[in-house]
């Protein structure tokens, strides 16, 4: 049954999407999600499922008469469109644009990408490759919103600061077809720190890249401390950012009306556990 019209937290978690769109639709009534995640295709390699035009018909059907909305797609782990080699760099291009024109068939979706890690040629290399790759591939009519996720600062990775991102941000044809999601844990080892300062973060955030470009959060607890540049997600409450820390996320005027996604360490009870946890604390702010 269609929910009302009023305010409510869209939240979910990563799915599988290996029985396709419906059963995805199915998982995340079951856990109590109000929106998910998938893998656009392998995360370890470039395969995808064939598109099934009656399996999408019902997912939209069944995401409509059950109030489930702002899906986020997420590319494979494999594409790396600022890599050093060429054919790396051909691979991330023909994925991406496949993803894009397949994200056709489910009109409003978000897809979110790592920006990709430019293994010792340099970060100023390294973007102008990242944004040469999106103009290559992306197009004015397009309905999915492409995504720049915020990274660890991990080695070599892209993306580490805000000011990374903006740079990607000032040099792709099409702005309005992007956005930015933040990870909680990724900016939380990249040295932002969301427990003690949100506001701060946020209006740095703001200040560099616009606030109206967030358009996804990754609701991840940490195992590592500030600033660490690991990327090592914890189940809420089990890290180093903390349950109290990740409800103010959640419950921040700026963030609340955004998707949260979940991609912690859970199976999908621990899943619907978190999600339940985060509506009773968004629910105490109404």
């Amino acid at each position: 049954m269609k929910s009302e019209n009023k305010e409510m937290l869209r939240i979910g978690c990563h799915l599988s999407f290996a029985r396709g769109y419906l059963a995805m639709g199915k998982t995340a009534r079951q856990i109590g999600a109000t929106t998910f995640q998938f893998f656009t295709r392998n995360p370890r390699g470039g395969s995808a499922k064939a598109i099934d035009p009656e399996d999408i018909r019902a997912f939209l059907d069944f995401c409509e008469e059950n109030d489930i909305k702002q899906m986020l797609a997420h590319a494979p782990y494999t594409l790396n469109g600022c890599s050093g080699t060429p054919r790396v760099r051909e691979f991330a291009r023909e994925t991406m644009k496949d993803d894009l024109e397949r994200l056709e068939y489910t009109p409003g979706l978000c897809y979110n990408f790592h920006p990709g890690s430019h293994v010792g040629q340099g970060t100023d290399s390294g973007i102008e490759y990242i944004a040469d790759m999106l103009n290559t591939v992306m197009w004015q009519e397009q309905s999915a919103i492409v995504l720049l996720e915020t990274m660890a600062g991990k080695g070599s990775e892209i993306g580490g600061c805000f000011e990374e991102l903006r740079a990607i941000l000032d040099r792709v044809h099409f702005p309005e077809k992007m956005g930015v999601c933040m990870d909680t844990c990724h900016v939380w080892d990249s040295g932002y720190d969301i427990v003690n300062n949100l506001d701060n973060v946020l209006n740095r955030f703001d200040q560099i890249i616009g606030i109206e470009k967030l358009r996804a959060i990754h609701l991840n607890d940490s195992m590592n401390p500030l600033g660490a540049g690991k990327d090592r997600h914890a189940r809420i409450g089990e890290g180093h950012i903390g349950y109290e820390a990740l409800c103010r996320v959640v419950c921040h005027p700026l963030l609340r009306k955004l998707p949260f996604y979940l991609e912690t360490p859970n199976e999908l009870d621990g899943y619907a556990r978190e999600i339940h946890m985060m509506r009773e604390a968004w629910e105490k702010t109404r």
